[in-house]
């Protein structure tokens, strides 16, 4: 079956996509922790990210620096935070989180709710 990020991959669920390439996809998080969370995954299905090959993950990273930079340079924060968890959806990926304080990337912290505008909004800065 495939998983949820598998299905923005084919276009079956929509997503804010903010960067893709032939290896990897970035797009806005739904359930932020922070306006401008954003997730990096491989475009092959691989659930457990020290599983992807070196070479993919070095590939990885660096999307996913360029992807945080571009954030960064568009969303107030004081840094960009990188985390791995792996355990809500079983398909390998990075989250970027605009970062102010250490709590920001507290992933047991109730989630942000965006509307679909603001989500559009968001997007569309990053891309600007």
């Amino acid at each position: 079956m495939a998983t949820l990020f598998k299905n923005i991959i084919e276009g079956k669920i929509p997503c804010y996509k903010i960067e893709e390439n032939d290896q990897f996809l970035a797009f806005l998080d739904i359930n932020p922790l922070a306006k401008g969370h954003a997730l990096v995954i491989p475009k092959v299905e691989v659930d457990y990210i020290f599983d992807v090959k070196d070479e993919m993950l070095a590939e990885m990273m660096i999307f996913a620096k360029n992807v945080a930079l571009r954030i960064e340079n568009k969303i107030s924060c004081k840094r960009m935070g990188v985390a791995v968890i792996g355990l809500e959806v079983p398909h390998a990926h990075i989250h970027l989180v605009p970062l102010n304080s250490v709590e920001d990337i507290n992933f047991s912290r109730p989630k942000l709710s965006f509307s679909s505008e603001e989500m559009e909004e968001t997007l569309v800065s990053i891309l600007s």
